[in-house]
């Protein structure tokens, strides 16, 4: 034994770690009975705790005719645990999670189990300080969003400080300096770049006294956004570039809302930026976001158009897909949720380059009239278009280096989607209420590469009848038929939807998508699922099984590949 090992008392040290912990204890109490004392008067502040769990797990078969495989292990598991605890002004929380092994189709980098983000804050009327896992977002996204999106794999979540003041009435001001999260092994592992931000916000009218009674409501507001990452030389053949160490964004905004009229316009600016999305060409970024609106009793109208050029930003540059994206750009095409209209041909956000315009309108026909009967009908209208943006290729050394130069924020020559869709939705009775939808798309598989079948415009019409029928004051049925009529790609599908509720507990339903216009008639396949669900409080548990068809799953512009799977499907929700 090592000269000193002999003189090691347990009974001296025991004792001492006790003293350690203790202080430790008393330190941690003292901290919180300041936190109380700082954030009450007289009345006792009571600490809550609140969090929400979800289990899906899934059991896979062989099913070699619509090409589902199955995994080693047979299974695979996606869970997490949330728990946030407030105390006065201090909070704090943790996420747990469990990926044994990830359901087929979500990114492979997940796996194993632990604590996928923690997070401590400190509020009061003039600070608020945050330190560990952050999701924020700047503007509409387009120099900083963090999110998490369990369905979809995303988790961008800052992992650092942030700070946000209040220094008066109507103004606002944030900063940021984090890594991001970038993968999951059993723990939270960072990526490599380092991501700094500001913005400020300032409501006008709270700021300047004379413009408080001012029925004209105005906000502006301004980010700058950057990343470090350690450059590097790159060799182009025939030049050797250098790679910057520091990229930036930034970022002006204004809102305006006046009566029934509102407007809202974001423009972006990204400094030259090669990355493994834009092949490592320098040339800058940019995007442009208008939103404008009327809205009164029964009647509402919105315009959008949209600019995005060269805007793909990561805190590292050599990543691509859902891997550490600093910024969201907001799609503007509709968000569809009927089956055939959200999972044949959804639409992803094009980051190198789009340009679009969209307009959505609805209308309440009054009630007691011709059209409106008794209750009234109400019409929505969509209409989204979308190209690419209207460049020139450069030649010689400047397209080695900068790619293209964009002419203008009009459209170019290519297509990427054509989406019109009208609504009309009737309540005939008490108990009975009917919805159609009328859906026309011209989609670019080539941009968008929701199939492996056909590579071009796919021009389809989708017509949805739904019906909600209240049977008594527990049972209720809801019913969709659903046909998407085309001449490329796959043909014509069909769905079909019964869904059973028995209030307060239950739910069972039965979906059937069919490929009955498919060329191949072994292809002719039913892609037949059901469920049963079981509801009391927070909780929800839901069993399904059946098939589900390969294709793309999307939210909010962002979609991923989900493969075609057989078999078992097990859901568990609660919340507290």
């Amino acid at each position: 034994m090592k000269e000193g090992r002999s003189n090691f008392r347990p009974s001296f040290f025991i004792p001492f770690v006790q003293m350690k912990v203790m202080k430790v204890c008393a330190a941690v109490l003292w901290v919180l009975a300041v936190f109380n004392a700082s954030s009450q008067n007289s009345t006792p502040v009571q600490g809550q705790l609140h969090g929400n769990f979800q289990v899906l797990w899934q059991q896979y078969n062989a099913d070699s005719i619509i090409g589902a495989e199955v995994p080693a292990e047979k299974t695979g598991m996606n869970a997490f645990g949330s728990f946030a605890y407030t105390y006065g002004n201090f909070s704090a929380g943790i996420r747990f999670e469990s990926y044994l092994n990830a359901i087929m189709g979500f990114p492979g980098r997940f796996r194993g189990t632990g604590i996928g983000s923690r997070w401590a804050q400190y509020k009061n009327d003039l600070l608020e300080i945050t330190v560990g896992n952050i999701y924020e977002q700047f503007g509409s996204g387009m120099t900083l969003r963090s999110y998490w999106e369990p369905n979809l794999g995303i988790d961008n979540a800052l992992d650092g400080i942030r700070v946000i003041v209040t220094p008066d009435t109507g103004i606002t001001l944030k900063g940021i300096y984090a890594h991001q999260r970038f993968d999951f092994d059993s723990r939270l592992i960072n990526g490599l770049g380092l991501v700094r931000g500001a913005d400020a916000e300032i409501f006008l009218n709270d700021l300047v006294p004379s413009l408080r009674p001012n029925k004209t409501k105005i906000t502006v507001g301004g980010s700058f956004v950057s990343k470090f990452q350690e450059g590097e030389t790159i060799d182009k053949d025939t030049l050797v570039l250098k790679l910057p160490n520091n990229v930036a964004s930034y970022a002006g905004r204004i809102a305006i809302i006046s009566g029934p009229v509102s407007f809202s316009g974001e423009y972006v600016k990204k400094i030259n930026d090669p990355n493994a999305d834009n092949k490592f060409i320098y040339k800058e970024g940019s995007g442009l976001l208008l939103n404008i609106g009327y809205s009164v009793k029964g009647f509402g109208i919105t315009l959008q158009s949209k600019f995005i050029d060269n805007m793909a930003f990561r805190s590292d540059r050599d990543q691509l897909l859902f891997d550490v994206p600093i910024n969201y750009i907001p799609s503007i095409t509709k968000q569809h949720t009927y089956n055939l209209a959200s999972t044949l041909y959804p639409y992803a956000t094009v980051l190198n380059g789009e340009s679009g315009n969209s307009l959505n309108a609805f209308y309440t026909v009054k009630k007691e009239t011709l059209l409106g009967g008794k209750y009234g009908m109400n019409l929505a209208l969509n209409y989204a278009a979308v190209n690419n943006i209207d460049t020139t290729g450069l030649a010689g050394n400047d397209q080695v280096v900068y790619g293209y130069e964009t002419n203008s924020f009009a459209f170019g020559k290519e297509k990427f989607v054509r989406d019109f869709n009208v609504e009309l939705k009737k309540k005939f009775s008490k108990n009975v209420t009917l919805l159609y939808t009328y859906y026309y798309m011209e989609f670019n598989t080539l941009v968008t590469p929701v199939t492996v079948d056909f590579k071009g415009i796919v021009f389809a019409d989708i017509h949805v009848l739904e019906a909600q029928v209240k049977l008594n004051k527990k049972m209720a049925i809801r019913a969709e038929a659903q046909a998407l009529f085309t001449e490329q790609d796959k043909k014509d599908w069909g769905t079909a939807l019964f869904e059973l509720s028995v209030s307060p507990h239950w739910t069972f339903s039965i979906l059937d998508q069919y490929n009955y216009g498919n060329d191949n008639a072994k292809a002719r396949v039913h892609y037949l699922f059901g469920t049963v669900g079981y509801v009391k409080g927070g909780s929800r548990v839901a069993i399904g099984y059946g098939k589900r068809r390969e294709g793309i799953f999307c939210i909010g512009g962002v979609c991923r590949a989900v493969p075609a799977s057989n078999g078992l499907e097990l859901n568990i929700t609660s919340t507290f």
